[in-house]
């Protein structure tokens, strides 16, 4: 099984704020994966845990809210450990997006 992918999102909001917007967002995290959907989703205190499926594949992912960052920890299945670092770079890029 390869590493996870882990990207810390900083942000200046309140946990309960940042916690919404995730929530609201929580969508856009499937574009992540090439072909990807969010299949489920459930948030345990300020950590949400959630599916993507893409290319036939299963992404166990989570986010944990902090103080002032969002970390996010994606597991990709050995198929896609190939997207591994194009998935990290968009996460990072696009990631502070789903906090606005």
């Amino acid at each position: 099984m390869p590493d996870p992918i882990t990207v810390d999102i900083p942000h200046k909001l309140t946990r309960e704020t940042a916690r919404a917007r995730l929530e609201g967002g929580i969508g856009k995290v499937a574009d992540m994966i090439p072909g990807g959907a969010v299949t489920d989703h459930r948030w345990e205190g300020d950590t949400v845990f959630f599916t993507v499926e893409g290319m036939g594949q299963r992404v166990a992912s989570r986010m944990d809210v902090g103080d002032d960052k969002v970390h996010a920890v994606i597991d990709l299945p050995p198929m896609l450990a190939l997207f591994a670092n194009k998935i990290r770079d968009k996460l990072t890029r696009e990631g502070p997006k789903l906090l606005k």
